[in-house]
């Protein structure tokens, strides 16, 4: 561990009990002020953020996410969801002993109260991970810890979170995010990942495939088989329906499905964190019933992510919109249009398999496993389409609709997709089986 990460764990065990004191004497009114502690755009507290420190965290960490820049170009941010809830899960059950933990399990008093493990937990990894962000982070962890009555519990409870915070932390300084990204070299053959417009700029993430997993044993556990071939019917059949759904200037595509391509365009992992914090606040959840809920959720997608880096670059399968303008794969089926455009640029990666299919399955996945059913009616909104509300009946509704849009936006094939869906459930299924157990559960 460099000087300098130890120099900023120090800075932040020091900030936790520096706030609990402060949040001590603002709540016996000896240094009671007008002016409460000042925030920045990037925290946007969500539903019950005053509440629940779990779903109060997770909002704070995707008004970061939302804020241009605050988040490392080259760390994807599942890796940090997945940090954030894994700590805050560990540090509540280090003293609710319901569940079997993440990785880290402490000896807390009985008497330590969760909220604040929770709370310091949440404080500690974001105050690490963001240290920009410092200011804002704080005055939500003075909110949440002024819920809990001052005392021994409270102070046993913020130790507690901040020591499983640091552990946590520790444990991922050297996963592999920080190595640096290999430049990519595309190739020379029909099917062969090439630099998309408008940018044409390097794809992104290259060196995820090397970071270590958080429940997988490694990368390619659930490497999907390889694209269908260009002579294939499958793959002519995919490339007609993306040709004429996703184009820019499509008459086929519906108005509904223009809206889907857009709707769901915004980061995938955020639309279903949104989505999970709805389903648990109406099924009112408990403390440790949301701190398993978010910690399966955010590594179920860490690892799916890393997963579908590790087949993005294993098969550097072209984009539509490289296939749709060259055309020419010795395939009779296929009819190019070298100015086709699609809806909605081509994100910076390999097309196949499908990122909005591997999270959404994944998450469709951890969700009806963790409510005992697939069906929920539910509404949805996207930052991509302010005023605009989706609804559905079901968890893999969503999915299946989010899956799709990837076809109507024109970045990808449907084969991309049905790979993506495969992955995103196997990922989840492997993460049910084997973490967060309850005491008297059985690992598969």
């Amino acid at each position: 561990m460099s000087a300098a990460t130890q120099g900023l764990r120090a800075h932040v065990r020091a900030s936790v009990l520096a706030l609990v004191a402060v949040v001590s004497l603002l709540a016996t009114g000896v240094a009671a002020r007008a002016d409460g502690p000042t925030t920045v755009a990037a925290v946007v507290p969500g539903p019950a953020a005053s509440t629940d420190p779990v779903i109060a965290w997770n909002q704070a960490l995707i008004g970061i996410l939302s804020t241009p820049g605050a988040q490392p170009a080259t760390i994807h941010a599942t890796r940090n969801l997945a940090i954030l809830h894994a700590a805050i899960y560990d540090a509540v059950d280090s003293i609710e002993r319901t569940s079997r933990p993440y990785e880290i399990s402490i000896t807390a008093p009985r008497r330590a109260d969760p909220t604040a493990a929770a709370a310091a937990a949440g404080y500690a990894v974001l105050s690490s991970l963001y240290p920009n962000q410092q200011e804002a982070i704080g005055g939500e962890f003075q909110s949440l810890l002024a819920q809990v009555p001052n005392g021994y519990h409270k102070y046993e409870g913020v130790r507690t979170g901040e020591a499983v915070a640091d552990a946590l932390l520790a444990l991922r300084a050297d996963d592999g995010s920080a190595l640096p990204q290999p430049v990519f070299t595309p190739g020379t053959q029909p099917g062969d990942y090439q630099l998309t417009p408008p940018a044409f700029a390097q794809p992104v993430f290259t060196q995820w495939p090397l970071v270590r997993p958080f429940a997988l044993q490694k990368a390619s556990q659930f490497r999907p088989p390889p694209p269908p071939a260009l002579t294939s019917k499958a793959y002519a059949a995919a490339f007609a329906e993306v040709k004429s759904l996703g184009a820019v200037n499509s008459t086929t595509r519906t108005p509904d499905e223009t809206q889907i391509a857009t709707f769901w365009n915004p980061p995938i992992w955020i639309a279903w964190n949104n989505i999970a914090e709805t389903a648990a606040l109406a099924h009112h959840n408990t403390l440790m019933q949301n701190a398993r809920l978010f910690a399966l959720l955010n590594i179920t997608f860490a690892d799916s992510v890393i997963s579908f880096y590790d087949a993005k670059y294993t098969y550097a399968f072209w984009r539509p919109v490289t296939a749709i303008r060259a055309a020419d794969t010795g395939n009779p089926a296929l009819v190019g249009d070298p100015s086709w455009t699609p809806l909605v640029n081509t994100a910076q990666d390999p097309s196949y398999p499908g990122a909005h299919a591997t999270i959404s399955f994944a998450a469709a996945s951890v969700l009806g496993s963790f409510f005992g059913s697939d069906n929920f009616k539910f509404s949805a909104t996207s930052s991509a389409l302010p005023g605009v509300t989706r609804s559905f009946t079901s968890f893999s509704a969503a999915a299946n609709e989010a899956s799709l849009s990837r076809i109507y936006a024109g970045q990808h094939f449907r084969t991309d997709e049905d790979a993506g869906q495969k992955l995103g459930g196997q990922v989840a299924s492997f993460v049910l089986g084997k973490l967060l157990l309850p005491l008297n559960a059985k690992q598969s």
